[in-house]
């Protein structure tokens, strides 16, 4: 059950391979994001030393937090691969420029995950490509509509 998704991510890049990875949170964070007050837009995924973070990601704190803590709705998350996955991702983003960006939130079984992609970026002239075919296949939808009428 999706949560929240990076529409942004597939429109600015060409998503190649696709990963699911854990996320380390607090107990804050997980009531927030069960409750939707969270948002990726301008969330990145970095790669330090051999591990993964998820950085940039805003999850806003309930009202109802904790008075004992201070919650950081920006902070840097560490996220759970395969030692294998992760040397595959440190090779590509290194090597042939890839980038990784976080594609959205779900549940599985009870947990948190987050799904990030390996991603190229798309040049301007991509972009329009992407929605010149989304806008003839949203006049096709609406053609058949009115021709089953």
């Amino acid at each position: 059950m999706s949560i929240v998704d990076n529409k942004k991510a597939f429109f600015d890049y060409f998503i190649e391979e696709r990963y699911e990875a854990g996320l380390v949170l607090e107990g804050w964070e997980v009531k927030s994001i069960r409750d939707g007050r969270v948002q990726l837009k301008e969330a990145y995924v970095i790669v330090r030393g051999a591990e993964v973070f998820l950085f940039g990601a805003h999850i806003s704190p309930l009202p109802t937090a904790s008075t004992h803590i201070n919650p950081d709705p920006v902070r840097t998350r560490k996220l759970l691969l395969n030692a294998e996955e992760i040397k595959r991702l440190i090779g590509k983003v290194e090597r042939a420029g890839y980038t990784l960006v976080p594609l959205n939130l779900h549940f599985q079984k009870g947990r948190i995950k987050c799904e990030i992609g390996l991603a190229k970026g798309k040049k301007q002239h991509d972009k329009r490509d992407t929605e010149k075919q989304r806008d003839t296949q949203r006049e096709i939808q609406s053609a058949m509509k009115q021709h089953r009428r």
